[in-house]
Protein backbone atom coordinates (compact mmCIF):
# COMPACT_ATOMS: atom_id res chain seq x y z
CA UNK A 1 0.00 0.00 0.00
CA UNK A 2 1.30 3.44 -0.95
CA UNK A 3 0.98 6.41 1.39
CA UNK A 4 1.64 10.02 0.46
CA UNK A 5 2.44 13.18 2.35
CA UNK A 6 4.59 16.29 2.09
CA UNK A 7 7.10 17.82 4.48
CA UNK A 8 9.56 20.68 4.56
CA UNK A 9 13.13 20.11 3.44
CA UNK A 10 15.23 21.35 6.37
CA UNK A 11 17.74 22.68 7.08
CA UNK A 12 17.99 25.01 5.36
CA UNK A 13 14.40 25.28 4.21
CA UNK A 14 14.35 24.86 0.44
CA UNK A 15 10.93 23.38 -0.40
CA UNK A 16 7.93 21.31 0.61
CA UNK A 17 8.95 17.91 -0.73
CA UNK A 18 6.27 15.50 -1.98
CA UNK A 19 6.72 11.88 -0.85
CA UNK A 20 4.90 8.75 -2.00
CA UNK A 21 6.14 5.59 -0.30
CA UNK A 22 5.53 1.88 -0.08
CA UNK A 23 7.11 -0.54 2.39
CA UNK A 24 10.59 -0.46 0.86
CA UNK A 25 10.55 2.26 -1.81
CA UNK A 26 9.59 5.87 -2.22
CA UNK A 27 9.40 8.66 -4.78
CA UNK A 28 10.21 12.27 -3.91
CA UNK A 29 9.80 15.51 -5.81
CA UNK A 30 10.54 19.16 -5.18
CA UNK A 31 8.34 20.44 -7.99
CA UNK A 32 5.96 17.68 -9.05
CA UNK A 33 7.90 17.26 -12.31
CA UNK A 34 11.16 15.46 -11.57
CA UNK A 35 10.71 12.45 -9.28
CA UNK A 36 13.56 10.71 -7.51
CA UNK A 37 12.88 7.01 -6.86
CA UNK A 38 14.64 5.42 -3.91
CA UNK A 39 14.78 1.86 -2.55
CA UNK A 40 15.62 0.49 0.87
CA UNK A 41 18.40 -2.06 0.76
CA UNK A 42 18.25 -3.82 4.11
CA UNK A 43 21.40 -5.12 5.80
CA UNK A 44 19.81 -8.44 6.49
CA UNK A 45 17.06 -10.56 5.02
CA UNK A 46 13.75 -11.49 6.46
CA UNK A 47 11.71 -9.58 9.00
CA UNK A 48 8.89 -7.12 8.43
CA UNK A 49 8.89 -3.74 6.69
CA UNK A 50 9.54 -1.76 9.86
CA UNK A 51 12.57 -3.93 10.59
CA UNK A 52 13.88 -3.29 7.08
CA UNK A 53 13.47 0.46 7.62
CA UNK A 54 15.53 0.25 10.79
CA UNK A 55 18.27 -1.89 9.28
CA UNK A 56 18.49 -0.36 5.80
CA UNK A 57 18.66 3.06 4.25
CA UNK A 58 17.19 4.61 1.15
CA UNK A 59 19.40 4.55 -1.94
CA UNK A 60 18.68 6.51 -5.12
CA UNK A 61 17.56 4.22 -7.96
CA UNK A 62 16.25 6.46 -10.76
CA UNK A 63 15.03 9.91 -11.83
CA UNK A 64 11.87 10.08 -13.94
CA UNK A 65 9.94 13.13 -15.09
CA UNK A 66 6.18 13.07 -14.62
CA UNK A 67 5.60 13.27 -18.38
CA UNK A 68 7.56 10.01 -18.80
CA UNK A 69 5.75 7.95 -16.16
CA UNK A 70 3.09 6.67 -18.57
CA UNK A 71 5.75 5.64 -21.10
CA UNK A 72 7.58 3.69 -18.38
CA UNK A 73 4.38 1.83 -17.51
CA UNK A 74 3.64 1.04 -21.16
CA UNK A 75 7.21 -0.09 -21.86
CA UNK A 76 8.60 -1.51 -18.60
CA UNK A 77 11.85 -2.64 -20.19
CA UNK A 78 15.09 -0.80 -20.89
CA UNK A 79 18.64 -1.60 -21.95
CA UNK A 80 19.37 -2.99 -18.49
CA UNK A 81 16.33 -5.26 -18.44
CA UNK A 82 12.94 -5.03 -16.80
CA UNK A 83 12.04 -1.92 -14.78
CA UNK A 84 11.78 -2.72 -11.07
CA UNK A 85 8.20 -3.43 -9.98
CA UNK A 86 8.57 -0.95 -7.13
CA UNK A 87 9.09 1.85 -9.64
CA UNK A 88 6.07 0.71 -11.66
CA UNK A 89 3.89 0.61 -8.55
CA UNK A 90 4.88 4.14 -7.53
CA UNK A 91 4.62 5.46 -11.10
CA UNK A 92 1.06 4.13 -11.37
CA UNK A 93 0.15 5.85 -8.11
CA UNK A 94 1.74 9.18 -9.11
CA UNK A 95 -0.12 9.32 -12.42
CA UNK A 96 -3.42 9.36 -10.54
CA UNK A 97 -2.30 11.45 -7.58
CA UNK A 98 -3.36 15.02 -6.88
CA UNK A 99 -0.64 17.42 -5.76
CA UNK A 100 0.32 18.81 -3.36
CA UNK A 101 0.11 16.06 -0.79
CA UNK A 102 -1.06 16.96 2.71
CA UNK A 103 1.67 18.30 5.02
CA UNK A 104 2.55 15.87 7.79
CA UNK A 105 5.61 17.26 9.60
CA UNK A 106 3.92 18.87 12.59
CA UNK A 107 6.76 18.19 15.06
CA UNK A 108 9.01 21.23 14.87
CA UNK A 109 12.36 22.08 16.41
CA UNK A 110 12.75 25.86 16.85
CA UNK A 111 15.64 28.08 17.81
CA UNK A 112 14.35 30.30 20.63
CA UNK A 113 14.41 34.04 21.18
CA UNK A 114 16.28 34.48 24.51
CA UNK A 115 14.02 37.38 25.53
CA UNK A 116 10.90 35.26 25.97
CA UNK A 117 11.70 31.73 24.73
CA UNK A 118 9.38 32.23 21.77
CA UNK A 119 10.07 30.57 18.38
CA UNK A 120 12.73 32.50 16.46
CA UNK A 121 13.69 30.29 13.50
CA UNK A 122 12.74 26.76 12.44
CA UNK A 123 15.65 24.31 12.37
CA UNK A 124 14.06 20.86 11.89
CA UNK A 125 10.68 19.21 11.46
CA UNK A 126 9.55 15.59 11.33
CA UNK A 127 6.46 13.48 10.74
CA UNK A 128 6.57 11.09 13.72
CA UNK A 129 7.21 11.95 17.36
CA UNK A 130 9.51 8.93 17.56
CA UNK A 131 11.87 10.63 15.08
CA UNK A 132 12.60 13.62 17.30
CA UNK A 133 15.32 11.90 19.32
CA UNK A 134 17.25 11.04 16.15
CA UNK A 135 17.91 14.70 15.28
CA UNK A 136 21.06 16.42 16.58
CA UNK A 137 20.52 19.07 19.25
CA UNK A 138 21.62 21.94 17.03
CA UNK A 139 21.11 25.58 17.95
CA UNK A 140 22.30 27.02 14.62
CA UNK A 141 19.88 28.24 11.97
CA UNK A 142 21.13 27.95 8.40
CA UNK A 143 20.12 30.13 5.45
CA UNK A 144 19.61 28.71 1.98
CA UNK A 145 23.05 29.06 0.30
CA UNK A 146 23.69 31.88 -2.13
CA UNK A 147 24.79 29.28 -4.69
CA UNK A 148 21.24 27.88 -4.69
CA UNK A 149 19.32 31.11 -4.14
CA UNK A 150 21.32 34.22 -5.12
CA UNK A 151 20.02 37.52 -3.75
CA UNK A 152 20.84 40.70 -5.60
CA UNK A 153 23.08 43.18 -3.79
CA UNK A 154 23.28 46.94 -4.24
CA UNK A 155 26.18 48.79 -5.82
CA UNK A 156 27.04 50.23 -2.42
CA UNK A 157 27.19 46.73 -0.89
CA UNK A 158 29.42 45.51 -3.68
CA UNK A 159 31.74 48.49 -3.38
CA UNK A 160 32.17 47.70 0.32
CA UNK A 161 32.76 44.01 -0.42
CA UNK A 162 29.75 42.92 1.63
CA UNK A 163 29.05 39.20 1.54
CA UNK A 164 25.81 37.61 0.24
CA UNK A 165 22.59 38.62 1.97
CA UNK A 166 21.98 34.95 2.84
CA UNK A 167 25.00 34.69 5.15
CA UNK A 168 24.65 38.17 6.60
CA UNK A 169 21.10 37.37 7.63
CA UNK A 170 22.26 34.04 9.03
CA UNK A 171 24.64 35.97 11.30
CA UNK A 172 21.77 38.23 12.38
CA UNK A 173 19.79 35.22 13.54
CA UNK A 174 22.80 33.83 15.41
CA UNK A 175 23.40 37.17 17.15
CA UNK A 176 19.75 37.43 18.16
CA UNK A 177 19.81 33.90 19.59
CA UNK A 178 22.55 35.02 21.97
CA UNK A 179 25.81 33.58 23.27
CA UNK A 180 24.05 30.55 24.75
CA UNK A 181 21.38 29.71 22.17
CA UNK A 182 18.64 27.27 23.04
CA UNK A 183 16.13 25.31 21.00
CA UNK A 184 13.19 23.02 21.72
CA UNK A 185 10.59 20.82 20.05
CA UNK A 186 6.99 21.93 19.57
CA UNK A 187 3.94 19.98 18.40
CA UNK A 188 2.00 22.15 15.97
CA UNK A 189 -1.78 22.08 15.78
CA UNK A 190 -2.12 25.02 13.38
CA UNK A 191 -4.79 26.71 15.49
CA UNK A 192 -5.47 30.43 15.84
CA UNK A 193 -4.07 30.38 19.38
CA UNK A 194 -0.59 29.41 18.16
CA UNK A 195 1.98 32.10 17.53
CA UNK A 196 4.63 30.83 15.12
CA UNK A 197 6.32 32.84 12.35
CA UNK A 198 4.35 31.97 9.18
CA UNK A 199 7.48 31.94 7.04
CA UNK A 200 9.68 30.00 9.51
CA UNK A 201 11.68 33.00 10.75
CA UNK A 202 10.81 36.03 12.92
CA UNK A 203 10.35 39.27 11.01
CA UNK A 204 10.28 41.74 13.93
CA UNK A 205 13.87 43.02 13.95
CA UNK A 206 14.93 46.06 15.97
CA UNK A 207 17.45 47.59 13.56
CA UNK A 208 16.60 48.79 10.05
CA UNK A 209 19.59 46.89 8.65
CA UNK A 210 18.50 43.56 10.12
CA UNK A 211 14.89 44.14 9.13
CA UNK A 212 16.01 44.89 5.57
CA UNK A 213 18.15 41.74 5.38
CA UNK A 214 15.25 39.65 6.67
CA UNK A 215 12.79 41.00 4.12
CA UNK A 216 15.21 40.66 1.21
CA UNK A 217 15.89 37.06 2.17
CA UNK A 218 12.19 36.15 2.54
CA UNK A 219 11.14 37.99 -0.61
CA UNK A 220 13.74 36.14 -2.67
CA UNK A 221 12.60 32.89 -1.06
CA UNK A 222 8.93 33.69 -1.74
CA UNK A 223 8.39 31.16 -4.59
CA UNK A 224 9.51 28.41 -2.20
CA UNK A 225 7.67 29.79 0.84
CA UNK A 226 4.39 29.67 -1.09
CA UNK A 227 4.63 25.87 -0.91
CA UNK A 228 4.08 26.03 2.86
CA UNK A 229 0.78 24.79 4.29
CA UNK A 230 -1.19 26.55 7.00
CA UNK A 231 -0.29 30.12 5.94
CA UNK A 232 -2.99 32.78 6.44
CA UNK A 233 -4.57 34.39 3.38
CA UNK A 234 -3.10 37.88 3.89
CA UNK A 235 0.35 36.51 4.60
CA UNK A 236 0.11 34.37 1.47
CA UNK A 237 -1.01 37.38 -0.57
CA UNK A 238 2.02 39.33 0.69
CA UNK A 239 4.37 36.57 -0.41
CA UNK A 240 2.65 36.19 -3.79
CA UNK A 241 3.37 39.86 -4.49
CA UNK A 242 7.00 39.35 -3.45
CA UNK A 243 7.28 36.33 -5.76
CA UNK A 244 6.61 38.50 -8.84
CA UNK A 245 10.32 39.32 -9.00
CA UNK A 246 11.17 35.64 -9.60
CA UNK A 247 8.57 34.44 -12.09
CA UNK A 248 10.58 31.45 -13.34
CA UNK A 249 10.85 30.03 -9.82
CA UNK A 250 7.10 30.48 -9.42
CA UNK A 251 6.49 28.56 -12.64
CA UNK A 252 8.63 25.72 -11.33
CA UNK A 253 7.03 25.41 -7.89
CA UNK A 254 3.44 26.48 -8.72
CA UNK A 255 2.04 22.90 -8.93
CA UNK A 256 2.84 22.46 -5.23
CA UNK A 257 1.15 25.62 -3.93
CA UNK A 258 -1.67 24.44 -1.61
CA UNK A 259 -3.63 27.70 -2.00
CA UNK A 260 -3.68 30.87 -4.09
CA UNK A 261 -4.68 34.13 -2.41
CA UNK A 262 -4.80 36.33 -5.52
CA UNK A 263 -5.38 34.47 -8.79
CA UNK A 264 -4.92 37.61 -10.89
CA UNK A 265 -1.43 38.19 -9.50
CA UNK A 266 -0.48 34.55 -9.92
CA UNK A 267 -1.83 34.40 -13.49
CA UNK A 268 0.26 37.41 -14.49
CA UNK A 269 3.39 35.90 -12.95
CA UNK A 270 2.85 32.64 -14.83
CA UNK A 271 2.24 34.41 -18.15
CA UNK A 272 5.51 36.31 -17.69
CA UNK A 273 7.28 33.04 -16.91
CA UNK A 274 5.92 31.36 -20.05
CA UNK A 275 7.07 34.28 -22.21
CA UNK A 276 10.55 34.23 -20.70
CA UNK A 277 10.83 30.46 -21.04
CA UNK A 278 9.69 30.70 -24.66
CA UNK A 279 12.46 33.24 -25.22
CA UNK A 280 15.02 30.69 -24.04
CA UNK A 281 15.56 31.82 -20.45
CA UNK A 282 16.04 29.09 -17.85
CA UNK A 283 15.60 29.18 -14.05
CA UNK A 284 18.83 29.67 -12.14
CA UNK A 285 18.49 26.41 -10.21
CA UNK A 286 17.87 24.16 -13.20
CA UNK A 287 20.84 21.90 -13.81
CA UNK A 288 22.04 22.26 -10.21
CA UNK A 289 21.73 19.78 -7.35
CA UNK A 290 18.77 21.46 -5.72
CA UNK A 291 16.22 20.60 -3.08
CA UNK A 292 16.08 16.86 -2.35
CA UNK A 293 19.01 16.40 -4.70
CA UNK A 294 20.83 19.28 -3.06
CA UNK A 295 20.42 17.75 0.38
Amino acid sequence: MIQAHSQRVLQPYSAQVQIAESDDARALSMDGDLWEFQFIYANGRGGNASTHRQQGRFTRAAHIRHCDLQRVLENPANDDGQVDQRILELARFLLGARLPFEAADRYEYWLLDPKDDSPLALIFSCVDASQMSSFPKLTDWTALPAAVMPIETSEAERSRCYGPVNYRFERCVAERAGSKPRARWFTRRYSESEDFPPFLIREDWESDEHRDLCQRYLQRQAPRLLMLHGVGREERRRMELAAKANALDVARFYPLYPEIADNDVMDKIRVEARLRLAAGETPYAMGRRDGVLYQ
